[in-house]
């Protein structure tokens, strides 16, 4: 059975989510929340939150055992870009975006 958890316009590059993301799929949850824990990458934070909000999804919803639980897959997808401006000389402008991104982790439950 999947548990899944998602969490939408996360106000962070997908790339740099990403980057943290590979680093924890495919792993127990255990051993993937205390690599959370030790990163020091920007993207781990909220890949730390959500991975518990799904394993308190697996625990009270779908009355699943902490110690069989893995991370079978990790997508990070780009959300909603904001355009923004900066001002420069002679009355230029110069565009830059803050980039957001979905993150959706799905556990399973090892029998």
């Amino acid at each position: 059975m999947e548990i899944v958890a998602r969490s939408n316009s996360v106000r962070i590059s997908p790339r740099k989510v990403m980057l943290v993301a590979e680093t924890v799929k495919n792993k127990r949850v255990e051993d993937a929340l205390t690599m959370l824990m030790l990163i020091r990458k920007r993207g781990a934070k909220p890949l730390y939150k959500l991975l518990k909000s799904a394993v308190a999804n697996a625990i009270h919803n779908a009355k699943k055992n902490k110690d069989r639980l893995s991370i079978k897959s990790i997508y990070v997808t780009p959300g909603p870009v904001l355009k923004r401006f900066r001002p420069s000389t002679r009355g230029r402008m110069h565009p830059y975006k803050k980039r957001s991104s979905h993150i959706r982790i799905v556990l399973e439950a090892k029998e």
